[in-house]
């Protein structure tokens, strides 16, 4: 389908797409029709413009005016332009290398293609062409939209929530598209963001330079000269007796002082410190920037032009006259409105300064949709667990940082570079990681501590940690979402459906990624459920009952639509991450689905257990001081207590209550002798239940006492966490 048709005085160029109306009707659908306009302008030349909306109806274009949009991401464009007669040589003029090999000139035609990909923004298309010997340039602008978010408000909440809680990580460069953008006198100044301003200035500020240097402004400057009397045209009254003395004395000389005219002023010394300034600056930039691979010849061609003018610039004859720059002792009205020097002066302070991601003249390039996508995911899923925990700036402990990507753009640190603590009054509740990546390696610096991948590395977008103590201290539970910026069509109730292999990557995750134990040197399963964060969009009531939704329920693995000012599903996400975080450990691990033929044994059944005096040394003190490592029972042990399921021991010391929580590694039975340990004695050998243990935690901060009525034969009580306030004395008197 003929999407485009530009009719020039030197070519005729024409832009295809293949499967437009079904990329037009993905976008209304997902945006809205009244959405999906672009803006285009173009240089002069053009006799003609028609656009061919998606119904094949033709609409004429007017510079700079807004039409239907018809560039899209992640779609191909076939282009053709075929030049007059006349014309010897075209090339495609991006500033991707690789952008300009897909397209080739043959017989008078320049064909290629575009694909955005995940770039949306403002682009150009940019012809060089040979007549004769003249260069000649054309560049037609346009906006290229995404088919899921509508960018002219959703791209923009995006960047300005990242921006908030990351300075530049938006940023990027060697980008096809841009944005504008306008200077801010407060904050850094990133030296992407001098480049960008520079590219839109380099031309108004070299000839500027060259206008003052043709018509510099000078002033008169007193000098001192000594001079004989047949030279002095005017004389002062302060040589006048001098000159009486010696009317005798033709070879006698003079001193005074004469005005001249001087380019040594404040405004040129000025022009020089900025013009040096400006392009040693320029000069560092250029050698990393033409390091990067992908830098285009025509790129590469511009940057050296510009270089040499400077460089030629800094050598011109009128600088020798003018001094150093050493400030300015009060506001200059000549830097601020005299020609020349008002534009250098205006370039120079607007490198000066930092940006703000309004409407501007100037070209800012920032990240991909689908990186920022994933990276605001990760602010959002932050943001709700703050909220759920109810914590203040305070209780958030960011050990995230940006790191430098190689030129002058900034990453987020992967994996503990980006961990955030959740904590309060000292206790650790929760931590989300960015893009953490799990191998068989130990303790990476890009993983998470105890987590193993034995096969091939996993790198799951945000991994949630909450840590619950009912059970086992310091117990985390691991969630995964990933963030994907892509959606595949509606279901029946007209819900946006998130992509099935991302849905087959979280069963991957949950399968690969595993807990290992060092102590024991096994391997534990880590992952809970695993969720996918998508742009999609739907009725709320529709969503909650969509497929995606339910599997959550019911096999821990799902997806949660979530998108800029969508503040009804997002509400979904929230309410589901509250109850992971309400949740008790118990209750988490309960819903597991075990493996067939395998028992699920939930560890919330725990035992109390009186310990009582022993003969057996340092025994009872070793539950005073929380070290114990067995406790062993009376000769009679209750029936009705069932041993099978039982995880949990608390020990009851008379005459001070309970307090700490062990965890029961294994039971046994012992004789009483060696329960006692008192060789000699007149000792009945019966048998004894045995329990090893590992401290695991304190249930309280204090000893409590418990209700004795309530223990099978005053010894023992067979109960679950649930129950503990049942058996406990609230209030004690």
């Amino acid at each position: 389908m003929e999407l485009l048709t530009i009719k020039h005085q030197d070519f005729e160029m024409i832009v295809e797409c293949a499967k437009f109306d079904g990329i037009w009707h993905k976008a209304k659908s997902n945006i809205g029709e009244e959405c999906l306009h672009s803006t285009y302008s173009w240089s002069e030349g053009i006799s003609s413009a028609i656009l061919n909306n998606y119904i094949g109806e033709e609409i004429a274009l007017e510079n700079n005016q807004q039409a239907p949009a018809i560039f899209f991401d992640n779609a191909d464009y076939p282009i053709w332009i075929e030049f007059k007669d006349y014309v010897k040589k075209a090339q495609f003029g991006s500033i991707l290398q690789n952008e300009n090999e897909k397209f080739s000139f043959r017989k008078q035609i320049l064909a290629g293609f575009l694909n955005y990909g995940n770039e949306v923004g403002r682009s150009e298309i940019q012809l060089i062409y040979q007549v004769g010997t003249e260069t000649r340039n054309f560049v037609f602008s346009f906006e290229v939209l995404s088919t899921k978010l509508n960018y002219h408000e959703h791209w923009k909440t995006i960047i300005e929530d990242i921006e908030q809680e990351y300075r530049m990580l938006s940023l990027d460069y060697m980008r096809r598209t841009f944005h504008g953008f306008s200077p801010d006198v407060s904050g850094d100044t990133p030296e992407i963001i001098w480049w960008s301003v520079f590219a839109n200035e380099q031309q108004k500020f070299i000839k500027a330079c060259k206008n003052i240097i043709d018509q510099p402004r000078h002033r008169l400057h007193g000098k001192e000269a000594y001079k004989r009397a047949d030279r002095l045209t005017f004389i002062p009254s302060c040589i006048e007796n001098e000159l009486a003395e010696h009317r005798q004395d033709n070879s006698h000389l003079y001193r005074i002082e004469q005005r001249v005219w001087t380019n040594d002023t404040q405004e040129n010394r000025f022009l020089k410190f900025a013009l040096w300034q400006i392009t040693d600056k320029y000069e560092a930039l250029k050698k990393r920037i033409e390091a990067v691979k992908n830098a285009s010849d025509v790129m590469k061609a511009d940057m050296q032009t510009t270089l040499v003018t400077l460089k030629h610039l800094q050598r011109n004859p009128f600088f020798r006259t003018v001094g150093n720059y050493k400030g300015m002792s009060q506001e200059s009205l000549i830097l601020q409105k005299a020609t020349g020097y008002s534009q250098v002066y205006r370039t120079w302070t607007l490198l000066r300064r930092s940006y703000s991601l309004n409407d501007g003249v100037y070209r800012l390039q920032t990240k991909d949709i689908a990186t920022l996508y994933e990276i605001w995911c990760f602010i959002e899923v932050s943001h709700i667990v703050k909220e759920k925990l109810h914590l203040s700036d305070e209780d958030i402990d960011h050990r995230n940082r940006m790191e430098m990507n190689g030129l002058f753009t900034w990453d987020l640190g992967k994996g503990e570079h980006s961990r955030i603590l959740f904590r309060k009054d000292g206790v650790e509740l929760a931590e989300l990681i960015y893009n953490p990546k799990s191998s068989e390696r130990e303790n990476s610096s890009v993983g998470i501590k105890d987590l193993v991948v034995p096969t091939v590395p996993q790198k799951p977008d945000i991994v949630l940690q909450l840590t619950k103590s009912d059970l086992q201290e310091g117990m985390k539970m691991t969630y995964l979402f990933d963030a994907k910026y892509r959606i595949d069509g509606k279901d029946k109730n007209g819900v946006d459906v998130p992509p099935e292999d991302a849905i087959n990557q979280m069963h991957r995750y949950r399968d690969a990624i595993y807990y290992k134990d060092y102590q024991s040197d096994t391997l534990k399963k880590e992952v809970i459920g695993g969720y996918i964060l998508f742009p999609g969009d739907g009725e709320p009531t529709d969503v909650a009952v969509s497929k995606f939704r339910k599997t959550i329920d019911e096999v821990n693995i799902g997806a949660f639509p979530l998108r800029p000012k969508d503040t009804h599903n997002r509400l979904l996400l929230e309410q589901f991450i509250e109850e992971l975080i309400q949740n008790k450990s118990y209750e988490t691990i309960s819903k597991v689905i075990p493996q067939k033929g395998a028992l699920l044994q939930v560890p919330n059944r725990l035992l109390v257990g009186l310990v009582g005096n022993s003969s057996r040394p340092g025994y009872t003190q070793s539950f005073l001081d929380g070290n114990a490592t067995l406790y062993y029972t009376g000769p009679k042990f209750p029936t009705t207590i069932s041993l099978h399921d039982l995880h949990y021991f608390v020990p009851y010391i008379k005459g001070e209550g309970v307090l700490d929580l062990y965890e029961i590694i294994r039971i046994r039975t012992i004789t009483s002798k060696e329960a006692k340990q008192a060789e000699g004695e007149d000792i009945t050998d019966d048998m004894r239940l045995a329990f090893e243990l590992r401290f695991s935690r304190k249930l309280f901060e204090d000893y409590r006492q418990i209700d004795t009525h309530k223990m099978i034969n005053y010894t023992f009580i067979d109960t679950t966490f649930d129950e503990t306030e049942k058996w406990l004395i609230v209030n004690e008197s």
